[in-house]
């Protein structure tokens, strides 16, 4: 496995597994109208991750297994599709840092990608002067990162443009 920053040339293969990823990983926390909604409405690639330099690609064998990033921009979730306004920056001295839309190919589900993507983004973050980190967490997600200490804030429930409603938990941790 190899670990790399992610490109605008990769944009393609990760809409992919983000969607591959959504539809087989999302199974028994949400319903098959969620999953699709979802991946219509908010799952997907932020390009402003790509050109900050701030997301990830696991790759095996030349393919993409995993994804993921952290952001010091304002948006704490969602693909380009999401957004209809400029992001601003953040102030590392009173501000959290955000990770970032992480997913992992259903495939290589526990192998320890998210966790060494998480661990790149955690240390990243911390260089970058930040002292505390959150997330908008899928529900098949907070599992994982309470693992790596970050404790549920707040249920959020989103409606989506077709009315769906798609709970998530907004998490965070400290970085010191």
């Amino acid at each position: 496995m190899h670990l790399r920053l992610a490109t605008r040339e990769d944009i393609p293969a990760l809409s992919g597994l983000i969607t591959q990823s959504a539809q087989a990983l999302s199974q028994g926390y949400y319903t098959p109208q969620q999953i699709t909604a979802a991946i219509t409405y908010v799952f997907g690639v932020d390009t402003q991750l790509i050109d900050d330099g701030t997301y990830w690609v696991m790759e095996d064998d030349a393919q993409p297994i995993g994804c993921g990033g952290w952001s010091f921009r304002k948006t704490l979730y969602g693909g380009n599709q999401m957004k209809e306004s400029e992001d601003p920056r953040l102030d590392p001295a009173t501000d959290p840092a955000r990770i970032r839309a992480f997913f992992v190919h259903p495939g290589q589900a526990r192998r320890g990608i998210g966790a060494k993507l998480l661990e790149r983004c955690l240390s990243e973050a911390s260089a970058a002067g930040f002292q505390t980190i959150e997330l908008m967490a899928t529900l098949p997600g907070v599992p994982f990162y309470e693992v790596y200490g970050f404790a549920p804030c707040e249920s959020v429930a989103t409606t989506l443009p077709d009315g769906t409603e798609l709970p998530f938990v907004r998490m965070a941790r400290s970085l010191s």
